[in-house]
């Protein structure tokens, strides 16, 4: 484990063992935060590293050392595809792992992708939050998130007026992303920054490019959006494999 700024980063061997580290942290996590204060919630993350995570919490023994009932999920982002549609990032988790843990759905909130439109959707899941974390502002004590070749983050796109939201704008709609679905919502920096503790989860050579960019002297998170992410009062962490390290000097010193 090394420091650098604000965050930290720790490599993994591997996928496998990068999945093995961030299970056994939410659940380590999920029952620390229960204890202290009744209840966990967590914005999910799509694509295949943390899926290979969300299997391993399905399964004895993870999914049995977690107090699901007092677990409430949410999203960072959503494809604007119906939830049946193979796109669909809450699709992905209710296959790979919901479907399998005591979970009351009640306790799941995706984001909402049919019968309104981006704009309305984006209102309601706002509104969601706000009723959710109420009296104060939306905190998550976990958010879970992923990086492209791009450097993008949840589905906050290099160059796109998603990540310069207007004042305490808490989702975002996403329009002529650069890879398709090409609308989608988000959670913007306004929620991602508020957050107790943020993951990346980070794997694969194709990747090594953004993280070495990441962890280097170029500071612009309008074309690198991961670099924006920096909780104000929480802990970031990121949890790479050695192919996504390969390329930075600063993790490799």
């Amino acid at each position: 484990m090394a420091n650098l700024m604000s965050g930290q980063f720790l490599v993994l061997e591997n996928p496998e063992a990068l999945a093995i580290e961030a299970a056994n942290r939410f659940v380590t996590l999920a029952g620390q935060i229960i204890a202290a204060q009744g209840r966990f919630s967590v914005a999910l993350s799509g694509g295949s590293t943390p899926e290979a995570m969300y299997r391993l919490l399905a399964q004895a023994p993870l999914k049995d050392q977690v107090d699901w009932k007092n677990v409430y999920l949410f999203w960072g982002d959503e494809r604007f595809v119906p939830p049946d549609d193979p796109d669909n990032m809450w699709r992905m988790a209710q296959e790979t792992f919901l479907s399998y843990l005591p979970i009351p759905p009640t306790n799941i909130y995706p984001m909402p992708t049919t019968g309104v439109t981006p704009a309305a959707a984006a209102r309601q899941y706002t509104q969601t939050l706000r009723q959710f974390f109420a009296p104060g502002p939306p905190r998550f004590d976990l958010i879970l998130l992923g990086m492209g070749p791009d450097g993008h983050t949840a589905s906050l796109f290099p160059g796109h007026p998603a990540l310069t939201p207007p004042d305490e704008q808490l989702v975002a709609v996403v329009n002529h992303a650069p890879k398709p679905p090409p609308t989608r919502l988000t959670l913007t920096y306004h929620v991602i920054n508020q957050a107790a503790k943020v993951i990346f989860l980070v794997t694969g050579s194709s990747k090594a490019q953004a993280v070495a960019r990441v962890w280097g002297d170029d500071w612009d998170p309008i074309q690198c959006p991961a670099q924006g992410v920096n909780p104000r009062h929480g802990h970031l962490l990121w949890l790479l494999d050695q192919d996504a390290a390969a390329q930075s000097l600063v993790l490799n010193r």
